[in-house]
């Protein structure tokens, strides 16, 4: 007789090695929307949370669905409009490091709300302060901020290795697909799109950018870089590389300026002096090495300690060549004091006087309390989106850092940039320095647009900004409002 499924004398067994079966609920989307008003009086929607992003998985040439990889901490800002709004512009925007969230670039430039952190010589004291920026992007453009894993709240899912994601291209192509995947959910294909970034932010928004087009075919208007940093070779101070020391000499006379040591001198005058020097007489006597006469070593090194005000004893024995660590610690070691790196302005006291460098940097000690603070009171009581998870704000967790891709070969993004510009006679960029920024240096970033291949006319897209600041320029006022009018009309859509 056949047997009754419905019978309830009937016990179903398991065996006893069977497997324990997986109840793990699988990642989902965990986002928090809210109503907010600009300082404009204009109504916006904030969106903020965690976005699965999910990978086709395939095993023996088998589809197996699509498998959640990460959660990406992602914040939008979006205006309330009607039927205008697919045609608005979207910025897109991350910071660097690696291992930098979006803090920065959120809560000190393009966002509606930002830090109260004052600036060199008056800087806010704890526990802080948030204050509308009535001069947010988001006056002329939706806004996306987002953070790649392990920075923010971004994590890869359980059970999965935070590391695949740790290196150049596993990062550009999993922001790419935050990017598509954000545009396509929202119906924003047809609007403007533009990547900003900030420092190694810059160099992933190229590569972003190209992988956008390449993987998907979407074309970005515009690239806003700030703080820049495209080939690493002309930062890296390592035997056998003179460029960076010869790019990193008119930030080294602009910061000896803004502390005094080049009286009654216009700081324009100061740095076109050393950039003059340093694309002539010093790097020419770089090359030399050895075979640098005594009379025309002589000269050299009494130029170079009058632009830099670091003593002739110092530039001899260091053999013409010394890093940032070692700038900083000699410049005010008179006084007993050290300067930032991210921003030469700031200083702080010695506490190896003796020391030949100096790693610990002041300018991000100043700053990184304020921005700690600002986003994780604003994530929580305003935006609305709780996590137990610690804001990763500049964390170490990403190292070590793979750039595989380029084994042998100097990291550069270059090439990207100038396939970009050949393929879209439309793309823009534009561009913010800091004359006291010592980690991504003016001059490096100048000597990289002058070797692009290309065109007169790729060229004249590029619009070029120059503050009396550092690396996050946006902490001074007046940069910060001059920054924020120049990125309006970037993103501002122009006329055909």
């Amino acid at each position: 007789m056949a047997e009754n499924s419905a019978n309830p004398a009937r016990v179903e067994t398991t065996p006893a090695d069977a497997p324990e079966p997986d109840t793990k609920p699988e990642a989902t989307d965990d986002f928090a929307t809210r109503s907010h008003m600009l300082a404009s009086g204009r109504t916006y929607s904030s969106t903020a949370g965690r976005l699965v992003l999910r990978q086709e998985a395939n095993e023996d040439g088998t589809a197996k669905g699509f498998k959640p990889k990460a959660e990406i901490f992602v914040v939008s800002y979006v205006l309330d409009m009607d039927a205008e709004s697919p045609e608005r512009p979207v910025v897109f925007a991350f910071n660097g490091g690696p291992g930098s969230s979006s803090v920065w670039l959120h809560m000190g430039l393009l966002g509606p709300r930002r830090v109260d952190s004052g600036d060199v010589g008056a800087l806010t004291p704890a526990p802080f302060a948030l204050v509308d920026n009535p001069n947010t992007i988001l006056e002329h453009a939706d806004l996306v901020l987002i953070d790649p894993v392990n920075t923010g709240f971004s994590r890869v899912v359980d059970g999965g290795k935070a590391d695949e994601f740790h290196a150049f291209i596993e990062d550009r192509d999993l922001v790419a697909e935050v990017i598509r995947l954000w545009t396509t959910r929202n119906n924003r294909w047809l609007s403007p799109k533009y990547l900003v970034g900030e420092s190694y932010g810059t160099l992933r928004a190229v590569a972003v950018a190209a992988r956008l087009f390449d993987a998907y075919g979407m074309a970005i208007n515009g690239l806003g870089l700030i703080s820049t940093v495209l080939n690493l070779s002309t930062l890296d101070f390592q035997p056998g590389n003179d460029t960076p020391y010869a790019l990193h000499l008119p930030t080294y006379a602009a910061i000896a300026h803004f502390h005094g040591r080049h009286p009654g001198r216009e700081l324009a005058d100061v740095v076109a002096e050393a950039e003059d020097f340093a694309g002539h007489e010093y790097g020419h006597a770089l090359t030399q090495g050895a075979r640098l006469g005594g009379t025309e070593l002589a000269g050299v090194v009494h130029r170079l300690s009058e632009l830099t005000t670091l003593s002739e004893d110092f530039i001899r024995q260091a053999n013409l060549r010394w890093d940032y660590s070692e700038f900083s610690a000699e410049l005010l070691r008179a006084q007993g004091l050290t300067v930032g790196r991210i921003d030469g302005r700031f200083t702080q006291r010695h506490l190896r006087g003796h020391a030949s460098v100096n790693w610990d940097d002041p300018s991000m000690a100043a700053i990184t309390g304020p921005f700690a603070a600002a986003i994780n009171h604003y994530v929580r009581a305003e935006l609305g989106y709780e996590n137990d998870l610690p804001y990763e704000v500049l964390t170490g967790r990403v190292h070590p850092w793979s750039y595989k891709t380029f084994e042998g070969a100097p990291v550069d993004v270059t090439g990207d940039l100038e396939r970009l510009l050949n393929y879209n006679p439309a793309l823009r960029v534009h561009v913010d320095y800091g004359y006291h920024d010592g980690a991504t240096p003016h001059f490096a970033a100048e000597y990289v647009w002058a070797h692009l291949n290309i065109s007169d006319d790729a060229r004249a897209r590029f619009t070029h900004h120059y503050h009396h600041a550092g690396h996050m320029m946006y902490l001074k006022d007046e940069c910060r409002e001059d920054q924020l009018a120049a990125l309006a009309e970037f993103v501002t859509p122009r006329a055909s």
